[in-house]
C-alpha cells in the first residue's frame, strides 16, 4: 500500500508541474517578453550590461511557441540546443513513473553535470565577446 500512495503523490506532483508548464507556455505564447514588462529582468544584465547564459531564454521560448526556430536560436542557442536533453530527461522520468521501467540515463552521470557547468561558463563568457575580437584572435 505504501508504494501506491507514493506513486499517486508523484503523479499528482507531475500533473501540477505539467499544468504549471502549460500555463507558462501559454503566457509566453500570448505575451512577448520583448514588449511586456511583467517578466523578470536579469540582475547581471541590469547591473553590468553583460549577458548571462540564461539571457534571452524567455524570448527564445516565445519564438519557439510561434514556430520560429531561427529567432529562438539567435536569442539563446545553448537553451535551444539543450531542449532535446531536457525532453529526454522528462520523458524518461514520466515513463519510469508510469511503467516502473527505468530507461538508460546517459546524461544523468556526474560527468555530464560538470560538462554542463563548464559549457554554461564558456557560453556565458563567449556570448559577451564581440565576434570581431574572436576573429582577431584566430589570426
Amino acid at each position: 500500500m505504501k508504494g501506491s500512495a507514493a506513486t499517486s503523490s508523484w503523479v499528482l506532483v507531475a500533473a501540477i508541474a505539467a499544468l504549471a508548464a502549460a500555463g507558462a507556455l501559454v503566457t509566453l505564447f500570448l505575451f512577448d517578453p520583448a514588449t511586456h514588462g511583467f517578466y523578470p529582468i536579469c540582475p547581471l544584465h541590469q547591473t553590468t550590461g553583460l549577458l548571462c547564459p540564461g539571457c534571452g531564454t524567455l524570448r527564445a521560448v516565445h519564438q519557439l511557441t510561434h514556430g520560429n526556430f531561427a529567432a529562438a536560436w539567435r536569442l539563446n542557442p545553448l537553451f535551444v540546443a539543450l531542449l532535446p536533453v531536457g525532453f529526454w530527461l522528462v520523458a524518461r522520468e514520466l515513463i519510469c513513473l508510469a511503467t516502473g521501467r527505468r530507461l538508460p540515463g546517459i546524461v544523468t552521470r556526474p560527468i555530464f553535470g560538470w560538462v554542463l557547468v563548464a559549457g554554461l561558463v564558456a557560453f556565458g563568457i563567449l556570448r559577451n565577446v564581440p565576434i570581431s575580437r574572436l576573429m582577431a584572435i584566430s589570426h
